[in-house]
């Protein structure tokens, strides 16, 4: 596995997104080192509205990078009350700064991110992912070249 960085602190979901609750009833959400990682740089981040409801897993933003444009999903049911703005002119603020400065946005909600994944089990996701990712490419298993 390539090194990432996964801090204890947070909680994490499959799809490569971080989750940091505070004391006030809202979740701070961002994308992982190794998902800002295996993007590259990036170059856009299309942020959510301030006030927009959202779903768990339900995809509210799109980063884009000099290889590919992904999806990043709510880790919990929630309304955004905060977005990053300073994303929009310095995207790469997540490659350099994925757990601070990088951060996406915030999420007021009931839930509790207990649910979510720790950093062992993220771990374990991150690693089976870049062993997918090592494997040989073939029809079954595609790699973009």
């Amino acid at each position: 596995m390539s090194k990432s960085i996964i801090p204890t602190h947070l909680r994490y979901t499959e799809n490569h997104e971080w989750a940091l609750a505070g004391t006030d009833g809202t979740v701070l959400v961002g994308i992982t080192d190794h998902a800002q990682h295996l993007l590259g740089d990036l170059v856009f981040v299309e942020i959510p509205e301030v006030g927009r409801e959202v779903a768990a897993n339900e995809s509210c933003v799109v980063v884009e990078s000099v290889k590919a444009a992904s999806d990043v999903y709510s880790p919990l049911d929630g309304v955004i009350v905060e977005v990053n703005e300073a994303l929009a002119d310095n995207p790469e603020l997540i490659n350099q700064d994925p757990y601070g400065e990088g951060w996406i946005f915030r999420l007021k909600t009931p839930a509790s991110v207990d649910g979510l994944l720790d950093a062992a089990a993220y771990e374990a996701v991150a690693r089976a992912d870049d062993e997918e990712d090592e494997m040989p490419s073939t029809l079954a298993n595609p790699a973009l070249v």
